[in-house]
């Protein structure tokens, strides 16, 4: 088969595809011809070294759709030739509330996405919405399931709140954006980007606010009264004005921190007297990929989709991942 690899530090450009053997079923296994897979930022930050424990030659990849075209020893055969999106993880553990020890994404050290091939547990593989087209269904299992536990899970997200997510335009925002909606909740957006703000609105955002403003903020608050929930993977120091548009009783929910940490310290009576709650977050479990996909169903949601690039361009998918310049997910076309 052909796989996207990675034999040695370097970006994008070190992205190489290689004949390599088609993978085999184990015991409890099936192999799925992927269609498509769709990048996340983690796949990036793996070609320049800032991601730990990498393993050379690396398949990345965590996001993939296609068709269930073998079986290990002991697998159900109705999932022969079943239409499937891929639970984005292996070994979750036991406890709700953080994955285990041995809790990995998909896409080193285990073989990713990025490849005609891939063998996964049978009960990591999900029947396929048939309103999605391959592209939209790859699009959704990582960047969907992070933001569902950051929105749905943690921050328990109720109809008529507001919610602010920031840098609109990446994968995990986008999804935070339409679960929000879907929950009917309004939803507020931040971007450097006025393109970006104006996408937003158009999918269904209350207003967007450019994070390069003076104030912007302050004109956050007055425009919606308060933030309930706030879903955020910039960090940096812009986290104290992020921290300011929560009222009473509010909840901040973190999944990344791209602009680093924050140098300046927390305004930790302000934050104690509204009650404030901070939650880190990441991934999910299976039972949350289980519930957003019946969401997914139930709403006949469509991820957003930025770009499908042919499988023989995905150094230059990972260039635009590393450029930032998407808004949706970017997606490679496999089969």
């Amino acid at each position: 088969m052909k796989a996207l690899r990675l034999h040695e530090l370097g970006g994008p450009e070190k992205l190489v595809i290689d004949d390599i053997a088609t993978p085999q079923p184990g015991a409890g296994e099936v192999r799925v011809k992927i269609k498509c897979a769709a990048l996340n930022r983690r796949d990036y930050w793996i070609t320049v070294g800032a991601y730990p424990r990498i393993e050379f030659p690396a398949i990345a990849g965590s996001d993939g759709a296609g068709i269930v075209e073998s079986l290990g020893e002991g697998v159900d055969a109705s999932l022969l030739n079943q239409e499937v999106v891929i639970y984005p993880a292996m070994e979750w553990g036991d406890d709700p509330r953080c994955g285990g020890d041995n809790f990995r994404v998909l896409g080193m050290p285990d073989q990713g996405t990025f490849a005609e091939y891939i063998c996964v547990p049978a009960d990591s593989v999900y029947a396929k919405p048939v309103h999605l087209s391959w592209a939209e269904a790859a699009a959704l299992p990582l960047a969907g399931m992070t933001a569902w536990r950051a929105t749905v899970t943690h921050g328990e997200v109720q109809p008529g709140q507001n919610v602010l997510v920031t840098g609109i335009g990446g994968g995990c925002a986008t999804f935070a954006l339409a679960w929000a909606r879907g929950h009917g909740a309004n939803v507020y957006v931040t971007s450097g980007s006025q393109a970006k703000l104006d996408a937003a609105v158009e999918l269904g955002a209350t207003a967007g606010f450019n994070y390069r403003d003076d104030g912007w903020h302050k004109a956050l608050v007055k425009a919606s009264g308060g933030i309930d929930l706030v879903i955020d993977s910039g960090g940096g120091d812009g986290l104290h004005n992020v921290l300011d548009t929560l009222g009473k009783g509010g909840r901040y929910v973190f999944f990344g921190a791209t602009l680093g940490n924050a140098e300046k310290g927390l305004n930790m009576a302000k934050l104690f007297f509204k009650q404030v709650r901070i939650q880190g977050t990441t991934m999910g479990r299976p039972q949350e990929f289980r519930d957003m996909i019946d969401f997914v169903n139930a709403q006949q949601i469509r991820p957003i989709v930025d770009h499908i690039y042919p499988f023989a361009e995905g150094a230059a998918a990972h260039k635009r991942m590393q450029e930032s310049e998407q808004m949706g997910k970017l997606v490679l076309e496999i089969s």
